[in-house]
């Protein structure tokens, strides 16, 4: 289900791996961003495989999968950010973008991270993220899809909101 955030999310600023400033418009224009917080060391860490598979089918089209690594779960992504870039590029062929750590929940989360929690998934809960690879398709128009991390970036409630996001 979709949510309207009330401030431009797209525009919202975060630190990119190597320390520097970017925001969603920076990194993808006026394409669809799938944000996914992301970890080395979890169960869910072949999501890795599916995430750049829709970034090599979707990319042309106009879709930027950006990678937010986080460690708030169990202390699943402990290492520094140059041993998690060189693991996601060698371990999984990740070739979008992953940026800096950062708190996905509590009263230090990112401020990005603070507006994605306000949009719904599809049975209308929203909140704090639950687990690692928590899925947030922010669209060309601005509307914000939630998908709970058990569910995988291929399923096709995530293909049917990406091809619908792009249009």
């Amino acid at each position: 289900m979709a949510d309207t955030a009330a401030v431009d999310i797209r525009d919202i600023p975060f630190l990119a791996a190597d320390g520097s400033e970017t925001t969603l418009t920076g990194l993808a224009g006026d394409g669809a961003v799938l944000v996914v917080n992301v970890a080395s060391k979890c169960g869910l860490t072949p999501q890795y495989e599916q995430l750049e598979e829709l970034q090599r089918i979707y990319g042309d089209r106009g879709l930027r999968v950006v990678g937010f690594p986080c460690n708030q779960f169990m202390g699943q992504e402990p290492g520094s950010m140059d041993e998690i870039l060189e693991y996601c590029a060698t371990t999984w062929g990740v070739s979008f973008p992953v940026m800096d750590k950062v708190k996905v929940n509590g009263s230090h989360a990112a401020p990005l991270f603070k507006a994605l929690k306000k949009a719904k998934n599809a049975e209308g809960a929203k909140g704090p993220v639950m687990w690692n690879f928590e899925k947030f398709l922010v669209t060309r128009g601005g509307d914000v899809h939630r998908f709970r991390p058990q569910t995988k970036p291929d399923a096709p409630e995530v293909i049917e909101a990406i091809e619908a996001g792009l249009a």
